[in-house]
């Protein structure tokens, strides 16, 4: 019996799907008892780090239930903002609430629907209450996530514009609320290179 419970043991192991005992007997040399071998298995390693488990009619190895979080591996995914996006949510995050005009307005380019959709996606940025002006344009604010992601109690805490332009987050050729005429931001840099930023890095000084 014990030659039988190394067979079925090792066929177990090799496979990742449940295997049923009509398969064990087909694999195995005529006259085995794989259902026997099976119920010697299971109480071998009960208690074990790697218990012999029953799924339907089919039996497989698995990790035991309770250490399965020893199994668990963590990802961090690294995510590039281009400079429209974070000029864009470094606008909002100072202005809040301020509707895209406003955003355009205060850049001097037109704000592209992906770059907006980008920062709702990651959850950076809502929608909050429309402004009460002729066609009630809805404005955005910057979210709880946004501040947790870089350990702000609120925006209160956000450092000032001066060290943003000086880090160069921001454009220094535009001042705040200025009224350039506007372009879209295929050609925001005149010709120049697009400098990505990565999320991590928005407010460090």
């Amino acid at each position: 019996m014990a030659e039988q419970e190394r067979m079925v043991e090792a066929i177990l192991f090799a496979s990742s799907e449940p295997v049923g005992v009509r398969d064990l007997e087909a694999r195995m040399p005529h006259g085995c008892d794989p259902a026997e071998a099976l119920v010697h298995l299971r109480r071998r390693y009960e208690g074990r780090g790697v218990t012999l488990q029953r799924v339907g009619d089919a039996y497989v190895m698995r990790t035991a239930a309770d250490l399965g979080f020893l199994m668990e591996r963590e990802t961090v995914e690294t995510r590039k903002l281009s400079r429209a996006a974070i000029e864009t949510l470094a606008i909002i995050a100072y202005h809040q609430p301020v509707t895209r005009a406003e955003i355009e307005e205060i850049r001097g380019v037109a704000v592209s629907r992906g770059t907006v959709d980008q920062l709702l996606e990651m959850e950076w940025i809502r929608f909050g209450r429309r402004r009460m002006t002729p066609g009630r344009p809805v404005t955005f604010v910057v979210t709880d996530a946004f501040l947790g992601h870089f350990g702000l109690e609120s925006a209160r805490d956000l450092p000032g514009l001066k060290e943003l332009r000086a880090a160069g987050l921001l454009d220094s050729r535009l001042p705040p609320l200025s009224m350039p005429g506007t372009k879209s931001e295929d050609d925001e840099d005149d010709g120049a290179p697009e400098d990505d930023g990565d999320q991590t890095e928005l407010f460090e000084e």
